[in-house]
């Protein structure tokens, strides 16, 4: 009986660790995504866009956020005019987005950006426009996408990326139009 139970525990951790580096594999970054903070940067803004109903590669944007990582949109309600954060998880953002992207198209394009690196973390300010397909002229929205970033010494990781879109209200200041590295 005692054998029995030993090889069911250890055939099932041998499947469970299969499946374990199964998903480690998919996760794997190519190297030129994480290189930089121009390319993690890049690769982020790409995964995100496409036409309407086109699957998003989401392993290659799971690949890009640390374990911990987090999402956090920022919007006024519109009956109460408390401006509010909700933190999402990649997953979360994924499970949110998936309805949207598969009616309507989704581009994400970055305009300017202002980067302050210390060490081995950095922050940029990614003001972004966005659109519904790849050749309009004119965005439906536009923003600043507040990127926290961390290097491991072997990669970039973002860690947040916490995001408010301009109102008229809160228009983007000038300063945030253009492009400043630190």
């Amino acid at each position: 009986m005692k054998t029995k139970i030993f090889f069911a525990i250890f055939f099932a951790s041998i499947f469970s660790f299969n499946a374990f580096s199964q998903t480690n594999e998919q996760m794997q970054p190519d190297q030129k995504d994480v290189a930089s903070i121009d390319s993690i940067m890049k690769a982020v803004y790409e995964v995100i866009s496409g036409d309407a109903g086109k699957p998003r590669d989401w392993n290659r944007f799971r690949s890009l956020f640390h374990k911990d990582a987090r999402l956090i949109p920022t919007g006024k309600n519109p009956q109460t005019n408390i401006v509010g954060a909700r933190a999402l998880s990649p997953e979360d953002y994924i499970k949110r987005v998936e309805p949207v992207f598969a009616k309507e198209g989704f581009y994400e394009k970055e305009i300017a950006r202002r980067t302050e690196i210390f060490g081995n973390i950095a922050h940029a300010f990614s003001t972004y426009a966005s659109f519904h397909k790849a050749d309009d002229k004119e965005p439906f929205s536009r923003g600043i996408n507040s990127f926290q970033l961390l290097n491991d010494g072997k990669r970039w990781w973002i860690l947040t990326i916490y995001w408010q879109g301009e109102s008229t209200e809160i228009p983007i200041p000038k300063k945030y139009l253009k492009s400043k590295k630190g």
